[in-house]
């Protein structure tokens, strides 16, 4: 048997457009991180750092979808160009405003302007559906993607705050704005692999996050981004408290280690079990291993903990693509990914947020209760989700 990761490239265009999304895809990670580190050095205000950056992350989370819509009913290569002029030159602004000492209001608006930067994740994942539609491929294509996505978020985030602290502080930012112009241009480029635009619908102009189902999906990668966020902040913290802040990269590191490996290894298996009960399994197995993180009490034990529950996160988002890649009319794909992805991306923000508050309150053990309460609401979202989700299933054939 062959690799089933390398026969995904035997496919014409495949390594251009996945390597120009990676390259676009790697300045999200950066810019949250990187607004927070380079405001913190020029301001030396944490709050303000943090509150313009959680601005772009909730710009992000509303007009990515948008975007996402737009790509739908006119083609990739003629919207993410523009989206990713007016993103990247909002955030080479932001980083010339912090530069030259401007107004604190003009730096919250730039970032705003800046969250309209097209989402790069669900155009490739687009292209691989297109692709591989209807056949096993796809699922390992799914796989390869949220790899990708655990490698994004460990390169790109020690990328943006080793340049903000080492180089100066506006560098990190700058490359991820530079990362994003590059990357789109070359990925709009390669025009043969590219989705066609289909047919209008009846219901295209009804956005597809009012659809029950995939509503429920996105709202459990939202309580699994808070989760991930959760063990970003509560790893520094817990590093910290032991003296030992260096570590807290270890932890981060492991989690998205334990994560990226078992979705490399469920990209290979062939899944026999109905989507709507893998995903209640897969999102229990997340719930589970959040409860280890009360009984931690050292870096070597952490680690281990936040790798089991790693485990579990790679093959729930696969699984959770799978579904809504049946679920949403193939000419609105583009925007039921984007808002699967945005889901995720905003629990991270929000965990990151909520654990911060109440580390600050109780110590890094309360950072660990807010993990599992929301791998407590992932799991009971996943049971409420079972029967509408296998309901639509039976309905909708394979595409």
């Amino acid at each position: 048997m062959g690799n089933p990761y390398g026969q995904l490239f035997t496919a014409r265009g495949a390594v251009a457009f996945t390597l120009a999304g990676f390259v676009a895809r790697m300045a999200v990670p950066m810019i949250g991180i990187g607004i927070i580190t380079m405001l913190a050095k020029t301001s030396g205000s944490y709050g303000l750092a943090g509150a313009v950056s959680a601005t772009f992350t909730m710009s992000m989370a509303l007009l990515g979808p948008q975007v996402s819509r737009v790509v739908d009913r006119r083609g990739q290569r003629r919207v993410i160009v523009p989206a990713a002029i007016v993103s990247s030159t909002a955030l080479g602004g932001l980083v010339l405003a912090v530069r030259a000492g401007a107004p604190a209001w003009t730096w919250f608006v730039l970032a705003a302007v800046a969250g309209c930067l097209p989402n790069l994740a669900a155009m490739v994942r687009a292209r691989w559906t297109e692709i591989y539609r209807d056949s096993p491929r796809l699922h390992t294509a799914y796989s390869l993607e949220a790899v990708i996505d655990e490698l994004t978020f460990v390169v790109g985030p020690a990328l943006s705050v080793a340049l903000c602290t080492i180089v100066f502080p506006e560098a990190g930012p700058l490359l991820a704005a530079i990362f994003l112009a590059i990357g789109v241009v070359l990925f709009a480029a390669q025009r043969s692999t590219e989705p066609p635009v289909l047919p209008a619908t009846a219901e295209r102009t009804r956005s597809v996050i009012r659809d029950a189902p995939v509503l429920l999906l996105v709202l459990i990668l939202l309580a699994g981004g808070v989760i991930v966020g959760t063990v970003d902040v509560v790893s520094v913290a817990f590093a910290e408290h032991l003296g030992s802040p260096a570590s807290a990269g270890i932890v981060v590191s492991v989690y998205a280690v334990g994560s990226g490996v078992s979705g490399l290894i469920f990209g290979t298996l062939r899944v026999t079990v109905p989507f709507p009960r893998l995903l209640v399994l897969l999102v229990a197995g997340t719930a589970v291993t959040t409860v280890p993180l009360l009984l931690v009490d050292g870096i070597l034990s952490l680690s281990a903990a936040v790798f089991v529950a790693g485990v579990f996160f790679a093959p729930s988002m696969i699984t959770i693509m799978s579904l809504i890649e049946r679920l949403v009319p193939s000419e609105r794909l583009t925007e039921g990914m984007t808002w699967a992805i945005t889901g995720l991306s905003t629990g991270v923000a929000l965990g990151a947020a909520v654990s911060g508050r109440t580390v600050d309150a109780f110590g890094p053990i309360g950072g660990f209760v807010v993990a599992i309460v929301a791998g407590g609401a992932a799991l009971l979202i996943a049971l409420l989700a079972h029967a509408p989700l296998t309901a639509r299933a039976e309905r909708v054939p394979s595409r």
